[in-house]
């Protein structure tokens, strides 16, 4: 992923925030039919191994029926793609210095992680339930009555627990960019944002405001910086 300076971040505890509240990830694998990408809820782990993994582990299950698990195998190296909903279009009339210079062409403001990491596969039961149990937890939180794995048949939960298959990845690296309109002055920026909210885009507008840029990155001139 190309990052120029002032995009890039690098904070582990900005990174791993992302990753928690986005969970939903991008698998993307490269086995023997070509490139591949499953799209998968995963949990993260940042202090099960520091030695194997760093940066934390990452922890999913896919369907049995999925050929990923037994095309990629153990060891293999991968990489999940994690997003925020803070994305959106940016005009260039919403800059104040668009209409004086007429200097400033769209673009598109995101934030992404790039877990990259060793994948190892784990067909047991009891760490299946487990994880499904741990993303149930996870996602029913803010149900008023969480649903549960007991409120299931526990035949029901037998048969779709052996049609899926745990995964876990070993992350060895992290790669964060934060594109924020941080390389235009504030006046852009806050034109920029103010537009994002009649709009309905809040979290954009938000994370614009709270990325502040270093005043190095502030420059004149077009986008091309994706």
């Amino acid at each position: 992923m190309y990052i120029p300076d002032h995009f890039a971040e690098p904070r582990l505890d900005a990174l791993h925030a992302l990753m928690r509240a986005h969970p939903l990830g991008t698998l993307v694998t490269h086995g023997p039919n070509g490139l591949d990408a499953n799209h998968l809820p995963f949990l993260l782990d940042a202090e099960r191994d520091p030695d194997a993994a760093p940066y934390g582990t990452l922890v999913a299950h896919v369907a049995r029926a999925n050929p990923v698990w037994h095309e990629v195998g153990d060891g293999a190296a991968v990489m999940v793609v994690f997003q925020s909903d803070a994305a959106g279009y940016i005009s260039p009339n919403w800059y104040p210095s668009k209409h004086e210079t007429h200097r400033q062409v769209p673009t598109w403001n995101y934030q992404v992680v790039h877990a990259h990491g060793v994948l190892r596969i784990r067909d047991d039961e009891r760490f299946v339930r487990g994880v499904v149990a741990r993303l149930t937890r996870v996602h029913e939180a803010g149900e008023p009555r969480p649903w549960k794995i007991g409120d299931s048949a526990p035949a029901y939960i037998d048969g779709m627990v052996k049609a899926i298959v745990g995964i876990e990845i070993d992350i060895v690296r992290l790669v964060g960019k934060s594109k924020l309109s941080q390389n235009r002055e504030a006046r852009d920026r806050e034109g920029a944002a103010q537009a994002l909210e009649r709009g309905g885009h809040i979290a954009l507008a938000a994370a614009m405001r709270a990325n502040k840029p270093q005043s190095s990155a502030t420059k004149e001139g077009g986008e091309h910086d994706e």
